[in-house]
């Protein structure tokens, strides 16, 4: 039976033998073939979903939140905190009930998705929305982490990093080497720097034969990395990447630049466009966020190298964020309640 990725990965995870492991059973995610998008992009290329939305609580963050809420029950925390655009709050709400301990969410007033928010609130979270956006939002949580005895928990965590690595261990695992390309969502930029450090270990352990080119892709609303300036108002459709002044931005530099990777901005149109077009054509749905992706690959697809294998990481499920679903879905068809209304609806 599956008990989670650190009881899969446990040898390569900075985990004591007898430390209590706080589990949902995360990880373990499908790698989903889509030709489809090879052929909406035009690029002579194998493409994969890496489909984090399938995660416990829909989002890759379950996989850093099992490693930092183990070490922080070890360490005798008894609360823990973080600064959250919505997908960290469920998840460190999630992993705080499953060990017993208390949450405390900072978000950013009116500008987290609604089933990110229910998330948090069903889970027992004390959720403080801030007049400010999510770098206020990490700045408080830092003094209070600080300032307290509370278990910050946000990627700035180096466990954090630890866990999220894990997804590279499985895609090596499932292809039996690493992808030539591997194309993810830029927020906070944690993310891209966990990948990197999976695939350079494998890589060092002589499991895989090479570490993949890292592409990461902005928003263009919330492009720090790629415009090299802090974005003081960061604004996007993708909520999950709408930050202005990433804590992992240095590592995710060297992430790129070590993995001869690039790191890009694609606008919300685009974003919406890829959104609906990954659902429609391979029966995927993933949030906004993920969508940026996909975005990617359309627009710098002519990019990469004719047969290569590329994966699209999609960090989060579309039910994050139905609001967004909803408006770019086509239209709900009112009838009569008679079968000849609905006929002329239907044919």
């Amino acid at each position: 039976m599956y008990k989670g990725l650190i009881d899969r990965y446990r040898k390569f995870l900075p985990v004591a033998d007898d430390a209590e492991i706080i589990t949902l059973n995360e990880g373990n995610t499908p790698l989903i073939p889509v030709p489809e998008l090879a052929k909406a992009a035009g690029i002579d290329a194998k493409i994969y979903v890496k489909y984090e939305g399938l995660n416990p609580t829909g989002s890759f963050k379950d996989r850093g939140m099992t490693m930092a809420v183990t070490k922080a029950k070890e360490e005798g925390m008894k609360v823990v905190m973080c600064a959250s655009t919505g997908n960290t709050s469920a998840s460190a709400a999630a992993y705080a009930a499953r060990a017993g301990m208390k949450s405390v969410v900072l978000i950013p007033d009116g500008n987290i998705a609604l089933g990110k928010l229910a998330q948090s609130m069903i889970y027992g979270a004390k959720v403080v929305a801030v007049d400010g956006n999510f770098d206020d939002c990490l700045k408080y949580v830092r003094d209070l982490c600080q300032r307290h005895p509370i278990a910050l928990v946000n990627s700035i965590n180096p466990y954090r990093l630890e866990g999220q690595k894990t997804a590279a261990f499985e895609i090596v695992d499932d292809l039996e080497d690493a992808p030539d390309y591997l194309i993810i969502p830029v927020g906070n930029a944690g993310n891209i720097s966990a990948y990197f450090m999976g695939f350079a270990q494998y890589f060092e352990a002589g499991i895989s034969t090479k570490i993949p080119k890292l592409w990461g892709m902005q928003a263009a609303g919330a492009a720090p990395i790629v415009e090299n300036r802090v974005f003081e108002k960061p604004e996007t459709v993708a909520t999950a990447i709408r930050i202005g002044n990433p804590a992992s931005w240095e590592k995710a530099v060297a992430a790129r630049d070590k993995s001869n990777g690039r790191i890009e901005k694609v606008t919300d149109q685009e974003i919406l466009e890829a959104y609906k077009l990954i659902a429609r054509t391979a029966g995927v749905f993933c949030e906004p966020a993920s969508a940026a992706t996909v975005a990617g690959l359309i627009k710098y697809g002519r990019d990469i190298e004719p047969g290569s294998t590329v994966v699209l990481v999609l960090t989060g499920n579309g039910l994050k964020d139905p609001d967004n679903a909803i408006k770019s879905a086509p239209e709900i068809f009112h009838v009569k309640n008679d079968i000849r209304a609905i006929e002329e609806v239907v044919l």
